[in-house]
């Protein structure tokens, strides 16, 4: 009988029914789990599923029995993917599940920051309307979305999503080029030339060592129209010291930001300073986590285990 340790089942929002294998097995289940737990936590587990515990080389070597890591999430930087297949362990993630709910995220940061809503919002709490005199007042920049040039980093399942809300809005899009990539071919801009002509920018790309820090000063200081900073993607894809100071200097109008580099952030987060402006906008990693999409997620766990168990694993990655 196989063993499956669940690490983090409060990662997954309450409303999620959580199916279980069909198969014969044994089901052991854990709200969260400390990165020093975990070795001790998987002792005996032919199947280890996580969301955000980390799985390291020094607990997968003491891990014999360990055969499958089934990662329930689409980003799999948590596990040490090397130290599995060196190990013959399985890493499988899930994918696709995100496909409406995190563009949907993605352009809500957007209309309220296009549209200065947060802005307008508090000035209604403050009593600015009541004092206008008049039936509106124009404290603060309103922007069409129709006609603006988004610029999308990440061409996959996500980055496409964005795309196609982005055309139906009027809008021109541009799929950013990899970094230091010299000829973009046709379906790609230059990675430079996105920054320079964009209104907006939006991140939906993983975080690997390449892209880690892909903006920071340098690329701030290409962006000649101020756009608006968009990330639902991973924290630790902008350089979040430096994207405050891009935002105190003028070269970008506005944040949206899904992740930051350290969740829950840190005190000395440099976003934390500046979460009262009227355009900043900081929500805690949800854009993935609408009730449809969560229980979609784990339907796909489950699916990729039970492959698992039949001999023809789903969805490895590594």
């Amino acid at each position: 009988m196989l063993k499956i340790v669940f690490l983090d089942r409060d990662t997954i929002g309450p409303s999620v029914e959580i199916l279980r294998p069909a198969f014969n097995h044994e089901w052991v289940e854990y709200g969260k789990t400390a990165p020093d737990d975990v070795a001790a936590r998987l002792e005996g587990a032919d199947i280890a599923i996580t969301n955000k515990a980390p799985i390291r080389v020094a607990a997968i070597d003491g891990l014999t029995r360990l055969k499958m890591i089934a990662v329930a999430a689409t980003g799999y930087d948590v596990v040490d993917v090397a130290a599995c297949r060196s190990r013959g362990i399985i890493v499988s993630n899930v994918r696709g599940y995100a496909v409406n709910t995190v563009p949907e995220h993605t352009f809500s940061l957007i209309f309220a920051l296009r549209r200065s809503i947060v802005a307008f919002r508090q000035d209604v709490i403050d009593g600015e309307w009541q004092r206008a005199n008049q039936f509106c007042f124009f404290n603060h920049p309103i922007r069409n979305l129709a006609g603006s040039t988004i610029g999308i980093f990440g061409r996959g399942v996500l980055g496409q999503s964005v795309a196609h809300i982005a055309r139906s809005l009027g809008m021109k899009t541009l799929f950013a080029a990899r970094k230091g990539t010299q000829a973009a071919g046709p379906l790609y801009t230059a990675f430079e030339e996105v920054l320079e002509r964009s209104d907006i920018l939006t991140l939906h790309m993983p975080l690997t060592p390449e892209t880690r820090n892909m903006i920071a000063m340098p690329e701030f200081r290409r962006m000649r129209r101020r756009p608006l900073m968009v990330n639902t993607a991973r924290g630790g894809l902008v350089d979040e010291a430096d994207l405050v100071k891009a935002l105190d200097e003028g070269l970008v109008g506005g944040i949206g930001f899904d992740v930051l580099t350290s969740e829950p952030p840190k005190a000395d987060n440099p976003l934390l300073r500046v979460l009262d402006r009227p355009n900043v906008i900081v929500t805690p990693h949800v854009a993935w986590a609408s009730d449809e999409a969560m229980q979609a997620l784990w339907n796909q766990v489950i699916g990729h285990i039970e492959n698992f168990e039949k001999g023809v694993p789903s969805n490895v990655v590594g």
